[in-house]
């Protein structure tokens, strides 16, 4: 069995004259991502790992997830090409992870997020919105053979205000 969670990035500013990869978080973003959060806590594997895209705003809200989930902030993993907008180099990504891992928490962008959740959960989810999280769950020992798994949990801000 393998679990995937998706994690859309918590709002973000574009008030700043910055390259896209560097915008901070909003402090709406920044609440946001400490609701949602608060809330997962409950709903996690018992183990799992944190893998973030290098973005500064995946970042941050990785980071603020870790210190309310109780994760070692020196042990989530940054990667690059989580820096991705394209559902197919999402997937590629995903499909290529090791199969020592069972549960993932990934930080990731949309539209990359909200189509992945589409093809490979069992609920349409019309927008992820920002710092939504969504459990998917597959019946496979492999990463690489992940097909249409089963969509466990969502949890919006929205739904939480």
């Amino acid at each position: 069995m393998k679990n995937l969670i998706l994690v859309r990035h918590a709002k973000s500013s574009w008030e700043a004259p910055l390259h896209d990869k560097d915008r901070p978080l909003t402090s709406q973003g920044m609440q946001s991502a400490h609701l949602v959060s608060s809330h997962a806590i409950k709903y996690l594997p018992k183990t799992f790992s944190i893998w973030s895209s290098t973005a500064e705003r995946a970042v941050e809200t990785a980071l603020i997830f870790a210190q309310n989930i109780n994760f070692p902030l020196e042990s989530i993993l940054y990667k690059d090409e989580l820096y991705t907008f394209d559902e197919r180099k999402l997937e590629k990504v995903i499909k290529s992870y090791s199969n020592g891992y069972d549960s993932i928490i990934i930080f990731g962008h949309n539209e990359a997020i909200t189509n992945f959740v589409n093809k490979f959960g069992d609920v349409f989810i019309g927008h992820v919105p920002t710092a939504g999280f969504v459990w998917l769950e597959f019946d496979t020992d492999s990463w690489g053979e992940i097909k249409k798994g089963k969509t466990k949990k969502t949890i919006f801000p929205k739904n939480l205000k």
